[in-house]
């Protein structure tokens, strides 16, 4: 597998840039990236791969973004099983709750979630989480 996929919801930005970290991360580490808003896939055209990142910033009570987001990882918890997969998204407010949620819905569909926890950042991502949102990217080159 040479192409990762990096799926992901922004609102202001925050969690595309942190998407296309991600990415670069995943590059930098000599596989290719498809870097794609929700909007533009389906679920489905991850069913066959086994790793690939996931991204959206917390939403209201700390929650996803529900009209296209949620759905979509609703779908991919059909699948999930045996799938490494990458967390990552901004938040506003509130301590990463959403998070810690979303990461524990997948993990009890079977997947194991790459580093363990979701990468967050609080706003616009500074130099610490674009660090950490290339990390994310190579440790899913690497798997």
């Amino acid at each position: 597998m040479s192409e990762i996929k990096v799926v992901y919801w922004s609102q202001s930005g925050n969690t595309m840039a942190m998407a296309n970290a991600v990415g670069e991360g995943i590059r930098e580490a000599g596989k290719e990236a498809k870097v794609v808003e929700v909007s533009s896939i389906s679920a489905e055209e991850l069913k066959d791969d086994e790793v690939f990142a996931l991204g959206c910033p917390a939403m209201g009570a700390e929650e996803l973004e529900e009209t296209e987001m949620e759905p979509f990882v609703a779908e991919v918890e059909k699948f999930a099983s045996g799938k490494i997969i990458g967390l990552f998204g901004s938040y506003g407010w509130g301590d990463g709750q959403w998070m810690r949620d979303w990461a524990s819905r997948l993990e009890s569909s079977g997947a194991k979630i790459a580093g363990g926890e979701g990468v967050i950042c609080n706003e616009a991502p500074d130099d610490d989480a674009v660090a950490a949102c290339k990390k994310l990217g190579e440790q899913l080159a690497a798997e």
